[in-house]
């Protein structure tokens, strides 16, 4: 049985992040190494959310996810350090997925989506936020290498700034790209 466009596609997403691990270890980083772990473990997630929930994700939903944590690895690697842009786009991508899962779970719900999905967005950004930088404040101060890097109060702004965009492209477009997730009893011709 052969395999699809998309499972080759999220196996060669995996594969660079396997790669990002490697190069993490033989680069002695662990924040690379950490986030690399983390960031595979979590193209596993739309397959158990699968199995337990009882809905599909198409293959695009699967790939964009998994390039969002491919981003993510590869950032650790220095494009967070030298592309002004790379934190910016990563924030994006990883909120959109936090927003669409907000989203799929308040229309499954009958709920309106909206206050749902921007709250979500802000509170988990804010918490992130406090995390990274007690994280990266504890390791400076214990003089170990930390795992994230916070870079000050105007990253963290603007970190919440494309959080919020997100969010925004979610409720955007959420009615036509999410409909799998929140659409149960309509046939989903969109495949």
């Amino acid at each position: 049985m052969g395999t699809s466009v998309g499972e080759e596609t999220e196996r060669g997403l995996r594969y660079g992040i396997l790669a990002v691990f490697v190069i993490g270890i033989r680069q002695r980083d662990p924040g690379a190494v950490v986030n690399a772990v983390v960031a595979l473990v979590t193209t596993y997630l739309p397959g158990v959310v699968e199995e337990t929930y009882d809905i599909e994700f198409r293959p695009w939903q699967r790939v964009y996810v998994d390039t969002a944590m491919l981003l993510h690895a590869v950032g650790m690697l220095g494009p967070y350090d030298d592309r002004w842009w790379w934190d910016h786009l990563t924030h994006t991508l990883s909120s959109t997925i936090l927003g669409s899962v907000t989203y799929a779970i308040a229309r499954r719900r009958d709920r309106n989506p909206r206050p749902r999905v921007v709250a979500v967005v802000v509170c988990v950004g804010l918490l992130w936020e406090f995390v990274e930088y007690t994280i990266h404040a504890t390791a400076n101060r214990l003089g170990f290498e930390p795992i994230l890097v916070s870079y000050g109060k105007t990253d963290t702004l603007l970190d919440l700034v494309f959080n919020l965009i997100g969010a925004l492209l979610v409720l955007l477009l959420g009615d036509r790209y999410l409909r799998n997730f929140t659409d149960l009893d309509e046939p989903d011709s969109e495949r």
